[in-house]
């Protein structure tokens, strides 16, 4: 019997979070290498999940997903962004970002269309795009003075008659980089000059580090009319298994992707969505916290990994720590990772699999730090082995 995989998916294995998370349990490892935090969310917000299953709401909510999360979803644009969204039409709920991603390239892109994202990229784009039949064309980010950035002459080049659509993922996963006024300038300019789509990963719009602003593109002018600006409660509130994401765009825009999207999945998450409305209008404060805390363990790993012998970039957000191995002998990230829980005890991820040219990003691992003090620490003297 032939391959039975479709040809567009067959560079799509396990993915390399699945490969290292089964690593860690295989060997008793810590595992600082796939994003999910050890502490769960706001006890408030936990109990109305609770309560909303406790009073029924446990069938089909409604296809766009339940009114009050809707309603939720648009005042919290408003308030933290000065962003309109109305909530019926220009508001759709998700399985996660990562269905909203998705939904959002098959609904926009045509077989043949190309999709710039810049790498390192989440490991979805690629596999969405390719089941839209478009292709990903990658920018690379590059680390300059201490953070990750790109060459805007190069984005530029990467614009073609073909480009579709371009993806944004700031803060940006995996480097942490979180864009600046200027960057994200340039590409709403080229966005309008060319009439390409902007599809916006915000996932970790809300944390960020040492004062640092996250700015949607959406804000810019003459950007809202084409952003598919895409976020999610998982980061925001610790409750990665909740899968409850969206979706804000003109009603264009969410219409498209509501069509494919409706295809997917159709909706889910009834009891987790009323909880998210809850958690938008009241656990902000909690938030706050959470971040400051996630801060001060950036920095409590950044020093311990140094201290190991990698170097360390410092991220502006999200939940991830790039390392270059090279210092420590290393050029290799993948054999390195493989190698790190017998090693070190410790499983971490390669960032070359986020790459479209691996071999640009073959000295980089990144390392997670959104897991207790006492798990940082574990891990931080067990990788002391190294030296």
């Amino acid at each position: 019997m032939t391959e039975p995989l479709v040809s567009r998916m067959r560079a799509f294995g396990t993915t390399i979070f699945a490969e290292m998370s089964a690593l860690a349990v295989q060997t008793g490892s810590i595992n600082l290498g796939q994003g999910f935090p050890d502490s769960d969310g706001p006890a408030a917000m936990l109990d109305r999940a609770m309560d909303a299953i406790a009073g029924g709401g446990n069938q089909y909510p409604p296809g766009p997903g339940v009114p009050d999360l809707r309603q939720a979803v648009s005042a919290h644009r408003a308030t933290h962004y000065g962003l309109v969204y109305d909530p019926n039409g220009e508001v759709l709920v998700t399985v996660g970002a990562t269905e909203a991603i998705a939904a959002s390239v098959l609904a926009l892109c045509e077989p043949g269309d190309e999709v710039i994202a810049f790498e390192p990229y989440y490991d979805s784009y690629a596999a969405s795009i390719a089941l839209a039949g478009a292709r990903l064309a990658g920018v690379t980010l590059r680390p300059v003075e201490g953070r990750f950035t790109f060459d805007p002459d190069e984005l530029r080049a990467a614009v073609t008659p073909r480009t579709r659509a371009i993806l944004v993922n700031s803060p940006h996963n995996p480097t942490g980089t979180v864009f600046t006024r200027d960057e994200l300038a340039v590409i709403a300019e080229l966005c309008q000059e060319h009439g390409i789509i902007a599809i916006t990963d915000e996932v970790y719009e809300h944390l960020t580090f040492d004062g640092v602003e996250h700015i949607p593109l959406a804000t810019f002018p003459g950007m809202r009319e084409r952003t598919v600006m895409i976020s999610s409660a998982g980061k925001t509130f610790s409750v990665t298994g909740w899968k409850t994401g969206w979706v804000c765009a003109p009603r264009p825009l969410v219409t498209a992707v509501q069509t494919v999207k409706q295809f997917l999945t159709f909706t889910a998450s009834g009891p987790w969505q009323f909880a998210v409305a809850y958690g938008l209008r009241h656990e902000m404060g909690w938030v706050a916290a959470m971040r400051a805390g996630l801060q001060d363990k950036r920095d409590r790993l950044m020093k311990g990994l140094a201290l190991a012998g990698f170097r360390v970039l410092k991220p502006a957000g999200t939940y991830f720590v790039q390392t270059d191995i090279r210092p420590l002998g290393f050029t290799d990230g993948l054999e390195l990772t493989r190698k790190l829980p017998s090693l070190a005890g410790v499983v971490a991820i390669p960032t070359q699999v986020f790459y479209e040219h691996p071999e640009r990003g073959a000295h980089f691992v990144r390392f997670a730090f959104c897991k207790q003090y006492e798990v940082i620490d574990e891990a931080v003297g067990r990788l002391k082995r190294l030296g």
